[in-house]
């Protein structure tokens, strides 16, 4: 499974360390080159011996000893990994990649890498739960970082709860997990697909200077349409108001009012084979917009107001080969609403997340989502970049449009 995947595993100085030896082990029987980084606390639980046996390559522990000289170490073991693998990343190297700090091996060629990061966590329960340490891993998951969360259990420390290092076994096949969708990724399933992405919030104009809208960002938007393109689709945005600047890779038409994004989808839909709804569209507008500013009295002020059409709705009704995936925010009862409007609207998958969430409100760099079909859930993302979010929702349509049920 993993033949010829070049995996640069860190070790830091936790009790799960010992662990390590299998993961090496195991990840090299199934074909991969290992390389190891170790701290120096890591080699106080297990030696540099045991993992150059395993991974029949030298072990690198000094940002200053070059073993090579033609090379900088660190450079070069930042720039040769297809993954960088941390098992286990205790909180030190945690709070290290958070804060952009370099001053051993390891935390040096995780600032330099550009390959994908994966850390595998492993501490007391107490450390795990500190505001610090979860701060710290809801920053590096923002930047796209892999998280294998820790298992619950009796800890070395004598302490029971969440804070042990996963199985070598699972940490095993979740890096196989991830190679098998590079290779996915690799086969462009969306290619000669026409997809339209909705993002950011629409404005509704009440006079020239006051309005009504909503937090909507576009980051979830833009995200979608990203992978969507990376997946090999041919890409248009249709974008409200933003906080974020549009991909600068993709054709946007930028518009105001919930009126003006139906027009605009409209224009296009026969040709659009999936629409990704993910703007949030203002329900209602003002009955009568003023032509000048509204000055203020003394009297109360009474705003009618008359609902918008229902893009997600209307578009439903229509759609013949189109392949409609819905957003919902939502607050409260999350899968009641999130199925309602599914079949209300006739979508074909609905994302929902609960906006009230920690990581999951609007703005926010990650996400947390449940995906739905009219059979009820299809799966559940936990707390991960929008960007990685956003590729999952898309390798989901694509396996539906290619006749899978996953």
């Amino acid at each position: 499974m993993l033949s010829g995947k070049k995996i640069l595993l860190g070790v830091t100085g936790g009790i799960a360390a010992f662990k390590a030896a299998s993961l090496c082990s195991k990840l090299v029987k199934e074909g991969a080159e290992v390389r190891v980084i170790m701290t120096e606390s890591a080699t106080k639980f297990i030696t540099e011996l045991t993992l150059q046996a395993l991974s029949k390559n030298f072990v690198y522990t000094d940002t200053f000893d070059e073993k090579h000289p033609e090379s900088i170490a660190h450079i070069n073991l930042a720039d040769w990994a297809d993954l960088v693998l941390v098992a286990p990343a205790t909180a030190n190297i945690i709070g290290k990649m958070a804060a952009g700090i370099a001053d051993d091996m390891l935390s040096t060629t995780l600032l330099a890498t550009q390959a994908p990061i994966m850390l595998a966590p492993a501490m007391n329960v107490h450390m795990y739960m500190h505001p610090a340490v979860t701060r710290n891993m809801e920053e590096l998951v923002s930047r796209g970082v892999m998280m294998i969360e820790p298992g619950e259990g009796l800890l070395a420390c004598g302490y029971t709860g969440k804070g042990r290092m996963e199985e070598p076994e699972t940490i095993a096949s979740v890096v196989e997990d991830f190679f098998a969708r590079q290779a996915k990724l690799a086969e462009r399933p969306l290619a000669g697909k026409r997809i339209v992405v909705t993002a950011g919030g629409t404005v509704e104009r009440i006079d020239p200077v006051r309005f009504i809208s909503n937090d909507s960002s576009g980051k979830m938007g833009f995200a979608i349409a990203k992978a969507a393109q990376r997946l090999g689709a041919e890409v248009m945005i249709v974008a409200g108001s933003t906080q974020v600047s549009p991909p600068p890779e993709i054709p946007v038409t930028t518009v105001t009012s919930a009126q003006e994004m139906y027009e605009a989808l409209t224009a296009v839909w026969e040709e659009t084979d999936i629409l990704v709804k993910a703007a949030a569209v203002a329900d209602y507008r003002p009955k009568e917009t003023a032509r000048h500013k509204i000055k203020k009295s003394d009297e109360a002020f009474v705003l009618e107001l008359v609902k918008n059409i229902d893009i997600l709705e209307s578009l439903g009704k229509q759609k013949t080969h189109q392949f409609l995936i819905g957003f919902a925010a939502e607050t409260d009862e999350l899968e009641k609403h999130a199925m309602d409007k599914l079949k209300r609207k006739n979508c074909d998958l609905l994302v929902a997340n609960d906006v009230t969430a920690e990581g999951a409100g609007f703005g926010s760099d990650t996400n947390v989502v449940n995906i739905y079909d009219a059979s009820g859930l299809v799966q559940s993302i936990p707390r991960m970049a929008k960007e990685e979010v956003a590729l999952r929702i898309m390798e989901l349509a694509a396996a539906r449009l290619a006749g899978s049920r996953q």
